[in-house]
């Protein structure tokens, strides 16, 4: 046990390596959104967004100043898995803006394609316009809206995307309303017959077999892309379900002209296709959640979840 002046000087060397930290990242731009709390840090050649002052586990969007369209967080890079099963998907829908990376990246990889970006905070939409370099064009718009509220809209007005990205963050976690069954099975309607969704998931997270259970009572089974060097976990499913020979299918894929012309473009943004494939696992022959796990409903929500007693 640590006796007084023990804890007072482990007190005051904690405190000092929290003030070197915070030294070093400089404040450029902080407000009280609507919902959040939004800040913009300068460190060195790094710009991050972030939605919580304390942590660095809220950042939501990094670049590198000098470099950016160099990828810096390896969920971003894994989420581009979904380029692997379908490399040329005409429409994008992205949920979820953070400093608008994502949707700058397949621009560059994907000048053709549209993209619709959906956040519901238009501070952040003003924030990653001004500090991040967000474009937007005639083929890349965005949508001041719920998440939910946008699909829901989208399927009244028979809309079909190739793609959908679920990335939506509050600063802690996804929220709920964007987690459950029926939520995901009114996405699932907007993709094309061939389209993929990839969502951004915690494999730490108290939720994951919740999640888990949840996507595959929609989807059927999935791919999931994960990384031993990091928490995040990428959901890649497909609206037509996997192939009975999913490694088949993902060999051809690698051994085709359009994934040999990806893989040099992604390598241009710091991304190694055969890394990429070697994160892919499927539910099919991978499933790392009991069978029994309840399914997240709108009436049995994250919420309940988080404040069930454990014995």
């Amino acid at each position: 046990m640590l006796n007084s002046a023990g804890k007072l000087i482990y007190g005051l060397c904690f405190l000092l390596v929290v003030c070197v930290n915070n030294a070093k990242a400089e404040v450029i731009h902080s407000e009280r959104s609507l919902y959040r709390n939004i800040l913009v840090e300068d460190n060195g050649d790094l710009r991050c967004l972030k939605f919580n002052v304390k942590s660095t586990k809220t950042r939501q969007s990094c670049l590198l100043k000098s470099q950016p369209q160099q990828l810096v967080f390896n969920y971003t890079k894994q989420l581009l898995t979904g380029l692997l099963v379908n490399p040329e998907p005409k429409h994008i829908l992205i949920i979820g803006l953070g400093g608008g990376t994502m949707s700058n990246t397949l621009h560059q990889l994907l000048p053709d394609s549209y993209i619709d970006n959906v956040e519901i905070d238009d501070s952040v939409i003003k924030v990653a316009r001004q500090y991040f370099g967000f474009l937007e064009n005639d083929q890349i718009k965005t949508y001041s809206q719920d998440g939910r509220v946008f699909v829901k809209r989208a399927l009244l007005k028979k809309q079909e995307y190739d793609w959908i990205i679920l990335d939506a963050f509050n600063g802690d976690y996804i929220p709920e309303h964007l987690m459950t069954k029926e939520y995901l099975e009114e996405t699932k309607r907007l993709l094309s017959p061939q389209g993929i969704l990839t969502a951004n998931t915690f494999s730490s997270s108290q939720l994951y077999r919740y999640e888990s259970a949840t996507y595959k009572a929609v989807f059927g089974d999935y791919y999931q892309v994960s990384n031993p060097d990091n928490s995040n976990r990428i959901i890649l499913a497909r609206n037509s379900g996997l192939d009975e020979n999913l490694y088949k299918e993902l060999a051809a894929a690698e051994q085709s002209e359009s994934i040999t012309q990806l893989a040099i473009k992604l390598l241009a943004i710091g991304v190694e296709v055969k890394q990429l494939y070697k994160n892919i696992k499927s539910t099919a022959t991978h499933q790392d959640w009991p069978d029994d796990s309840p399914v997240l409903t709108d009436q049995f929500s994250p919420a309940n979840l988080l404040n069930i007693d454990v014995d």
